[in-house]
């Protein structure tokens, strides 16, 4: 296994982790790329404890790229949707993340926020986001918040489209 396999997988694993101190000697000390990727093909954005938002902070402040997709088109964005941690999707839109692209079914990160019913990243996303955009199945955010019964998210959802109806110019 080359050097930079190496320092991949012990960056991913650190990241993996959420060890924030390790994360930080590797990119300063041992000067591992932060893009250099683990034996399975990700990085360490990718694979990092989703809540843990030093590292995140670490790793993007030292270059890594927000807006990597894997095979499934999952960007570290709709990964932290999907978990439901606000503080770590503020630290990645901090560092311009694209909260609009598309995972291989056609969602964005608020499709799987709503879906999963964390309001509070779907509040976060949804002045963000293209909230009337539809996945391959056709179906927008509130499609998915609906069909997965958050009636939380369904409500704010349907409150923040009526607002968006009588604002724009049919």
């Amino acid at each position: 296994m080359g050097k930079s396999m190496l320092g991949g997988d012990r960056l991913s694993r650190a990241a993996a982790q959420g060890d924030w101190r390790e994360v930080k000697r590797l990119l300063s000390e041992e000067k591992v790329n932060v893009t250099a990727v683990n034996a399975y093909g990700q990085t360490a954005l990718q694979v990092m404890m989703m809540g843990c938002t030093f590292v995140a902070e670490e790793l993007l402040k030292n270059g890594a790229n927000p807006n990597v997709q894997d095979k499934n088109g999952f960007s570290p964005a709709h990964d932290v949707a999907r978990s439901g941690f606000l503080d770590t999707m503020m630290v990645l839109t901090k560092y311009e993340s694209d909260v609009n692209l598309e995972d291989a079914s056609g969602c964005l990160p608020i499709h799987l926020a709503a879906q999963e019913g964390h309001l509070n990243l779907v509040q976060f996303l949804a002045p963000r986001s293209n909230i009337w955009h539809k996945n391959s199945s056709g179906q927008t955010p509130l499609d998915l918040a609906r069909a997965s019964g958050r009636t939380e998210v369904v409500e704010w959802l349907e409150e923040h489209f009526q607002v968006i109806e009588t604002q724009s110019p049919h």
